[in-house]
């Protein structure tokens, strides 16, 4: 009889014991990905296969993870140990990878309108 390898926890209980090997909750994934294909004007998805919200956490964790890398890159670079916002944004700004968030982060360095004379 075959004994449960090394790694049968990832497939059965995960971080927490119940959602799996995912850091990122699959039903919030899923209500994204509905929802942003309804703001881009597209009929919305009536079902989503188990795999596809799966295949985007890892990728986003990805992500997060490689942006989180550079960013803390930028903090060390700047002699500190807290990372900053504008770490993350030095790190997207460096990265080639990164440019389609020059936009979010240009629009977060930029300072509010002033507010309108009554």
């Amino acid at each position: 009889m075959r004994q449960a390898g090394r790694y049968s926890s990832i497939l059965v209980g995960g971080i927490s014991g119940r959602t799996g090997p995912h850091a990122l909750p699959l039903a919030r994934i899923k209500r994204i990905m509905k929802r942003n294909s309804t703001a881009a004007g597209e009929a919305s998805p009536r079902m989503i296969s188990g795999e596809a919200p799966v295949v985007f956490s890892k990728a986003c964790e990805m992500l997060i993870q490689e942006l989180a890398r550079r960013g803390w890159e930028a903090a060390l670079r700047g002699k500190r140990r807290t990372l900053l916002k504008e770490d993350v944004a030095a790190a997207v700004a460096r990265t080639d990878v990164f440019d389609f968030l020059l936009s979010v982060v240009e629009a977060e360095a930029r300072p509010p309108p002033p507010p309108a004379a009554q």
